[in-house]
């Protein structure tokens, strides 16, 4: 006789329609969906971190063989790229330097 009967829950499902208004449920009950879904992602999470320390012991305890390959000559293309950047950087901030300011120049011109 204590059990929860079909007639319980339709008075509490009267009650809490009643209380939040029909308008506010869908979006308390998507809500508590989102809320749920995060819930669920961050618990697996949890889960997947204790197997991911779990492979790391093991990956720790094996040597990694050793590299012997030359750098890619990608590296000497990129360092050239970059020396010329610098090299245009440079003589950008020497043609700012030499150039009069914004300010001097329109005093110049308003005299």
């Amino acid at each position: 006789m204590n059990a929860l009967q079909p007639w319980h829950i339709i008075i509490l499902v009267l009650v809490v329609v009643l209380l939040f208004g029909a308008k506010r449920l869908p979006d308390a009950a998507r809500s508590i969906g989102k809320s749920m879904k995060i819930f669920k992602a961050e618990t697996k999470d949890m889960a997947g971190d204790k197997d991911k320390a779990a492979e790391t012991e093991e990956v720790e305890t094996k040597q990694l063989p050793q590299a012997t390959t030359p750098a890619p000559p990608a590296a000497t293309a990129q360092d050239k790229q970059v020396a010329d950047l610098q090299r245009q950087l440079d003589e950008l901030k020497k043609q700012q330097a030499t150039a009069p300011a914004p300010a001097e120049q329109a005093q110049k011109n308003a005299s």
